[in-house]
């Protein structure tokens, strides 16, 4: 018997885990490129609150080594929002932080991603925001790769 998470979505409904996958990559993004995203896809940011972007802490979690057991790690901020289009598409958005308008702009995404219309522009801008951060993220670790000193033990003689 499948569990809830492998069970299909209804028809009409987009994948959950391609759902899941376009909002990792617009939590990547910042406000800006959320913006122009929207902007991209012909979208007006406007949209009904169904909670207003609110930030709050939660707490983290860790693990020594990955396998040990819990312990809290300490408190991180993060800013979440609720948003309803005229369509009845509802989004939804949390990320670190203290940045609403970013919290916000990401789940008017997350409710026009749900269109079957809009679906396909939203994921090439998301696609592109996040080539832009991938390779971004290449340039600092060559930046940091030409500055790397590698440290070797050199025997001197017998003792």
């Amino acid at each position: 018997m499948p569990s809830a998470s492998q069970t299909p979505p209804e028809p009409g409904m987009p994948d959950p885990a391609a759902r899941r996958h376009a909002m990792e990559r617009a939590g990547q993004a910042s406000p800006a490129e959320l913006l122009a995203a929207l902007v991209q896809a012909g979208i007006t940011p406007e949209a009904e609150d169904l909670r207003p972007a609110e930030t709050g802490l939660v707490m983290v979690r860790g693990r020594i080594g990955g396998d040990g057991r819990p312990f809290n790690a300490g408190e991180a901020t993060v800013t979440r929002a609720a948003v309803r289009l005229p369509g009845g598409e509802t989004g939804f958005a949390y990320h670190l932080g203290r940045d609403r308008d970013r919290a916000r702009l990401a789940a008017i995404l997350d409710a026009h991603w749900q269109r079957p219309e809009t679906r396909p522009v939203l994921d090439a801008a998301l696609a592109a925001i996040a080539a832009r951060r991938a390779e971004a993220a290449r340039q600092a670790a060559r930046k940091v790769a030409a500055t790397r000193v590698n440290f070797f033990t050199l025997a001197r003689g017998e003792d």
